[in-house]
């Protein structure tokens, strides 16, 4: 479904990641965003990716296991309203996840290859939507979400990270 979110889509805060999409199209974003991140992605050495910007900040290892995280909750949130489920979804709490990944344990390579299988996974799971699925809406940590925003969000919280990624680590 094309067509930017309307303001009942998502609780306010999420916007800060939809309103970095500035397609009408999630599909084609979260195509070009693979494609893109994979060649920015490929050049971070494998000792750059550990560098953090202050000593309490995620190295770059572990933000990209953040996204890697985030996508794989907000894919399983769309899943769960486009095949008509009802029951909220629970909150995710990322330094909860960031802290017990270990990031830093795995090669930047392995990370690289974990987001180039999980875009592919959101890419395939939107792809195959049926149309009047885009629109469905349920809770999570308490907000409302549809299915198209959810696709937003996943791309603009991308962005956004590699935005940070750009600017305050290499």
């Amino acid at each position: 479904m094309k067509g930017h979110p309307l303001a009942t889509e998502a609780a306010p805060y999420y916007f800060r990641y939809i309103d970095r999409v500035t397609s009408d199209d999630p599909l084609a974003t979260l195509g070009t965003q693979a494609e893109e991140s994979l060649s920015f992605f490929a050049t971070i050495s494998e000792d750059d990716s550990l560098n953090r910007y202050a000593e309490d900040k995620w190295s770059v290892r572990q933000v990209l296991g953040h996204v890697n995280d985030t996508e794989r909750v907000f894919l399983f949130r769309a899943l769960w309203f486009a095949r008509g489920f009802q029951e909220p979804l629970p909150s995710y709490d990322q330094h909860v996840s960031a802290q017990t990944s270990k990031a830093d344990d795995f090669s930047w390579a392995s990370h690289v290859e974990e987001f180039r299988s999980v875009r592919l996974a959101t890419l395939a799971f939107f792809r195959n939507l049926p149309e009047d699925a885009w629109l469905r809406t349920g809770i999570a940590s308490g907000n409302p979400f549809t299915v198209r925003a959810l696709a937003f969000i996943i791309a603009g919280h991308l962005s956004h990270h590699l935005d940070v990624i750009r600017e305050r680590y290499l």
